[in-house]
């Protein structure tokens, strides 16, 4: 690997130098991650049939948490990617996994909006960069990249709670009721990340570590919702 890919990197708040435990907090709530894969893998047990899609994503979550932690830990910049790419992993195939069980729609036209979703996503960014003259992504502390994630989930939250006189109708309000509740504390959750590095002077310990617990409650949420309210389709 080149030098650059072994370049320091101090993101957050509670990162004082450049040891192994300077993040101890943020390093060990990743532990949130792991707990909630293996609560999804105990609540897709006692189904009555194997979710091999909800098993994948909550292999994911696992991942996600171990990312994370080489993130906080290593804090270096391949250790970033182990961190982003299980997450974005994440985000687009439960958003493939709720255009098929969800709405019912078809392989093709679910991968088609996936990609669709994913050019807007590694899109807004840059277009915002360049937009406003500013580095959004450093102004939002890395939180940009998460806005399309939150927007679709509000999305089909509100699509699926307001789908009368459809099949599955009952199923779908139930979902679209659970995944608007789930987006709100995304919403909350996100906001701690976003603030970490602002409130230094005041929280030293910083709030990022408070993003990890919301958030691994957002997947083991996503994830239930699956298993409780969709047609099991891939």
């Amino acid at each position: 690997m080149p030098d650059t890919w072994f370049a320091p990197l101090q993101a957050y708040c509670e990162r004082t130098d450049a040891t192994f435990w300077a993040e101890p907090i943020n390093a060990v709530s990743n532990a949130s991650f792991l707990a909630a894969a293996f609560a999804v893998m105990r609540h897709e047990g006692r189904g009555r049939r194997p979710d091999a899609p909800v098993r994948m994503l909550a292999g994911l979550v696992a991942l996600v948490g171990l990312g994370s932690f080489l993130f906080h830990t290593l804090a270096v910049r391949w250790s970033l990617l182990a961190d982003v790419i299980p997450i974005a992993l994440f985000i687009h195939a439960y958003f493939f996994l709720a255009l098929r069980r969800f709405f019912d729609l078809g392989s093709g036209p679910a991968l088609g909006l996936t990609l669709l979703f994913a050019g807007v996503g590694f899109g807004l960014e840059p277009a915002l960069t360049a937009l406003s003259g500013s580095d959004v992504d450093a102004v939002s502390n890395g939180s940009i990249g998460y806005v399309p994630a939150i927007l679709a989930l509000f999305g089909v939250g509100a699509g699926l709670a307001r789908s009368p006189g459809i099949p599955q109708a009952p199923a779908r309000h139930g979902a679209g009721r659970a995944l608007l509740g789930i987006a709100a504390l995304f919403g909350v959750s996100l906001a701690f990340r976003t603030l970490d590095r602002s409130l230094c002077a005041s929280v030293p310990l910083g709030t990022h570590f408070l993003w990890h617990v919301l958030n691994a409650g957002v997947l083991y949420g996503l994830l239930v919702t699956a298993l409780r309210h969709g047609a099991r389709k891939a």
